[in-house]
């Protein structure tokens, strides 16, 4: 593989799990919203690649297997399209994404271009 080559992986070093990580983005993080995505983010200048936790509903999706299908999806999205999240909410810090409507998505492509307008807007 070479260097030029984008990187479409999503490393342990990657994922937000720290409780006191995600207290803190929830204290101080900025919300935003997009269509039925919704993200809080918040800088950390000491973090060497941008963490990421997904969330969805219990409220929304009473079954398991709904929420793991969503959860599955958004981390899809965000992992195809890196790039496109780093230009918009930086290279270092924390971020938590949410799907925040009760409709399932159908397919793929819906939730991508979801994420993909939520990228764009914040730039």
């Amino acid at each position: 593989m070479s260097d030029t080559s984008p990187n479409f992986r999503y490393p342990g070093q990657e994922k937000l799990k720290s409780k006191k990580e995600i207290t803190l983005l929830f204290e101080k993080g900025k919300w935003f919203t997009c269509g039925h995505l919704r993200i809080i983010t918040l800088p950390q200048a000491d973090l060497q690649v941008p963490k990421l936790a997904v969330s969805v509903s219990k409220r929304n999706f009473k079954k398991a297997t709904d929420r793991n299908r969503v959860k599955r999806l958004l981390r899809e999205a965000y992992r195809l399209n890196k790039s496109e999240f780093v230009q918009a909410f930086g290279s270092s810090g924390i971020s938590m994404l949410f799907w925040a409507s009760s409709k399932k998505p159908e397919h793929y492509q819906e939730v991508e271009a979801q994420f993909l307008k939520l990228c764009r807007n914040q730039k």
